[in-house]
């Protein structure tokens, strides 16, 4: 990534009624990010903070707005089934992404997954956090980082060396035994990340789709809670979550 200096930025899960955060380090990329709108040359009014906000601005990739997410919320993940093989199909407003998961390393988050997926929890929803040389992150049917899907899956941390890998798939979390609905997308390695994050998956098939996304202007976070530029002002949406059995 070109730097060895660290920022401290914030990736935030609620769970139930309460919101909270956590701390990780990323890399400072603002240097490497050629599509940055500076804050300052646009109105903070225009920066979206929610769902609303990024359901009226344009649409990434010059694709069509898809009809907007349908709100749920549920006790626990259903009975569903998940084996070895399975993959996953994420139609995003830039392209398609394709996701092998692995339920024997994650059961309980892959399992989540494609009962949220089934369900069609992600239609609709939006990737509200992209850092270029890092990750997007989406999953939050708010867009506001605090959304969840009313229930908290249990921590199933990597091993090994360098489980964070450009195309992993892994959970974000406010704290041990806080993942639900969001996940995140590395678009490079990250090997300086804790192993604090379930990984249930890798990209197969859609790194132009990921090239795409990294593209898309930003601009800084009006809450402060990220130090580099990292709110999409092109909306990319997840339209639909396929699985394949």
């Amino acid at each position: 990534m070109g730097s060895t200096r660290f920022v401290t930025t914030v990736i935030v899960v609620a769970i139930l009624a309460a919101a909270c955060s956590s701390a990780v380090e990323e890399p400072d990329v603002s240097s490497t990010t050629p599509t940055t709108v500076p804050l300052t040359t646009i109105a903070l009014a225009a920066v979206p903070v929610d769902y609303a906000g990024y359901l009226a601005q344009p649409t990434a990739c010059g694709a069509h707005q898809p009809d907007p997410v349908e709100p749920m919320q549920f006790d626990g993940p259903g009975d569903v089934s998940v084996e070895p093989g399975m993959t996953v199909t994420l139609t995003t407003s830039c392209g398609p992404i394709e996701i092998a998961v692995d339920p024997e390393a994650a059961p309980e988050t892959v399992r989540s997954f494609v009962f949220l997926a089934e369900q069609g929890f992600f239609d609709g929803t939006v990737s509200h956090r992209v850092i270029p040389g890092f990750m997007m992150q989406a999953g939050d049917p708010t867009a506001t980082g605090s959304g969840d899907p009313g229930y908290a899956i249990p921590d199933e941390f990597p091993t090994g060396d360098n489980p964070y890998r450009r195309g992993v798939v892994a959970m974000a979390n406010s704290g041990p035994g806080t993942s639900g609905s969001q996940f995140f997308i590395l678009f490079g390695d990250a090997d300086w990340l804790p192993p604090q994050y379930s990984v249930f998956g890798e990209v197969v098939d859609g790194f132009d789709t990921l090239d795409a996304i990294e593209q898309i202007p930003l601009a800084r976070s009006p809450r402060g809670s990220d130090p580099s530029p990292s709110v999409p002002l092109e909306t990319i949406f997840i339209e639909s979550v396929d699985i394949d059995r």
